[in-house]
């Protein structure tokens, strides 16, 4: 089967956003793309028919730490990996399990081996290292996996930022020997994407964007953003990074963000971005759509029977109304949260698609500045 490729096919003239196609040996991605977030092999409160038909997801997410804690590699190995388990048959990334073991600073040891960490399951001990992180993978099944990093904490100083920089540099070599040495398990292409870190130091940045871009990847990442740094640091540094990283392979921002953040990022030379904030804030009653932020729970919607965004292309918000969405929202019925994820991801998918949309006529910068306007109003 065939690596990951990227295709350059247009590109904005006011800014460096960009449109491209990133084929998968389980279906091409048109970029720039969002992809929800599947933590445990699951989008919270949707279902796999509903990410198809409704949102329109090309790619989504699963995570290396909770897939490998629970169901574990024999489960996922026996159903023929993470694709069939959970019966998507599009492209799926894999976050490494990083960010997930250093969040829990006070139950992990990190050495130059790995990761030593407490499961949040049970408190069992187990170990990270780049090589088994590339092994859990493997059997997870990914389409896009990714190097195993850590991710330094905002605000970090510069001599720990450098050091751990330097430290997931030298596990990226080992990640990359590791998947040399073992071969795809299930018939198809698993692709690595290194991740540049170096916190919020420029002259970190570029070292970091440099050494991952000499590896010669399929694609690349950059991590250590939206990690509670202001909004405009943010942006800093993914432009700082993208001049670096190759303009003929895409750049994942990880993590990130409002849909503010990402037409943002977009205009910066970003293509792929990944967030549980559509989902998240949509439990809470939070719903982003193409006239503004609405919290469904205030009392203004109460009668209010208008579609939920009658502004984007998806009969799923507009065939139920704010207040039977608020009603929902109140009574605790479990729909309410599916009606809101359901929803707030459909916006993201018609957001980046419309973003393409505008890179290809020409005109995204100007779209993109009135968007931006509108998207962060509060309704």
């Amino acid at each position: 089967m065939a690596a990951l490729s990227f295709q350059l096919c247009g590109k904005d003239a006011g800014s460096n956003a960009r449109a491209g196609l990133v084929s998968t040996d389980h279906g091409t991605i048109e970029t720039p793309i969002f992809m929800p977030v599947g933590t445990v092999g699951s989008v919270k409160a949707v279902s796999q028919q509903q990410l198809q038909t409704e949102v329109n997801a090309q790619i989504i997410l699963g995570n290396t730490y909770h897939l490998y804690l629970r169901p574990g590699q024999q489960v996922l190995e026996a159903a023929g990996g993470l694709h069939r388990f959970m019966g998507w048959d599009r492209p799926i990334l894999t976050d490494s399990g990083g960010y997930q073991v250093f969040s829990l600073a006070g139950n992990r040891k990190l050495t130059e081996e790995g990761a030593l960490f407490q499961s949040h399951i049970d408190g069992s001990k187990h170990l990270f290292t780049p090589e088994s992180v590339m092994d859990i993978q493997r059997s997870i099944g990914a389409d896009i996996i990714m190097a195993f990093d850590e991710c330094p904490p905002y605000p970090s100083d510069y001599s720990y930022a450098q050091k751990s920089m330097e430290l997931t540099h030298r596990w990226l070599n080992r990640c990359f020997k590791r998947l040399e040495e073992t071969p795809d398990k299930y018939g198809y292409t698993q692709n690595l994407f290194p991740i540049v870190q170096g916190s919020t130091y420029k002259d970190l940045r570029r070292a970091s964007a440099e050494f991952v871009a000499s590896k010669g990847a399929a694609g690349n990442a950059i991590g250590g953003l939206s990690v509670g740094e202001p909004e405009e640091m943010m942006y800093e540094h993914a432009a700082h990074c993208c001049e670096f990283l190759p303009a003929d392979k895409p750049r994942y921002l990880m993590g990130v963000g409002t849909p503010w953040n990402i037409l943002e990022n977009i205009s910066l030379g970003i293509d792929m971005f990944d967030c549980v904030m559509p989902t998240r804030n949509g439990r809470n009653a939070m719903l982003f759509t193409s006239k503004g932020v609405i919290n469904i729970d205030n009392k203004k919607w109460e009668k209010d029977f208008s579609p939920i965004d009658d502004g984007i292309d998806n009969a799923f918000s507009q065939y139920y109304s704010k207040a039977y969405l608020r009603h929902l929202v109140k009574s605790k019925e479990i729909l309410a949260l599916t009606i809101a994820s359901v929803h707030n991801l459909a916006f993201y998918l018609w957001l980046v698609k419309e973003a393409r949309r505008h890179i290809l006529a020409g005109d995204f910068t100007s779209w993109k500045n009135e968007q931006i306007l509108l998207l962060k109003t509060r309704l």
